[in-house]
């Protein structure tokens, strides 16, 4: 089977060019290096990760709804439990709307909207999760040996094991 080699990008829909570019820009810290008119390209440095905010002519322009088909959320990484604290601090000061941090079985989650509403996350890896996926980074398991380790950490009710 072919692979691929990493997320390059995420394109997301946005009713306001400028409001939305100041968040990814002002609160994220991301850079907006590509402007075309209707779509923006915003890096951030550190990671390379790209988020382009396009405006579509003819959109609705109402507010972002995970619970309808597409897109449920972007999961973006943390370092740690400590960093998620530091975050939840500026979203409070900026007035972003954001849960607490949610400690779960995998990581450390917290979850807030942009300026449409978009549902995005801030996830910080348990260390017995970040040893897990630099396993399978590093090493050829089998998928078995994958699916066993999913199994010891979250337990055999949560494990995909047929096919769909």
């Amino acid at each position: 089977m072919p692979s691929f080699s990493g997320l390059n990008h995420v394109s997301l829909s946005v009713t306001d060019l400028d409001a939305s570019q100041r968040f990814y820009t002002q609160v994220l810290g991301f850079l907006a290096v590509l402007d075309t008119g209707t779509a923006r390209v915003c890096m951030h440095k550190g990671t390379g990760f790209t988020i382009a905010l396009v405006r579509h002519d003819g959109s609705s322009g109402a507010r972002f709804d995970e619970a309808n088909p597409g897109l449920d959320h972007v999961g973006m990484a943390a370092g740690s439990r400590e960093e998620l604290v530091e975050w939840e601090r500026r979203f409070a000061e900026l007035g972003v709307e954001h849960s607490p941090i949610q400690d779960m079985p995998l990581g450390h989650h917290l979850n807030f909207r942009d300026p449409d509403g978009i549902a995005l996350e801030l996830q910080a890896p348990t260390p017995a999760y970040a040893a897990a996926v630099e396993r399978m980074r590093t090493e050829d398991l089998s998928d078995e040996e994958v699916l066993a380790a999913a199994e010891q950490m979250v337990g055999a009710d949560f494990v995909a094991r047929q096919d769909v």
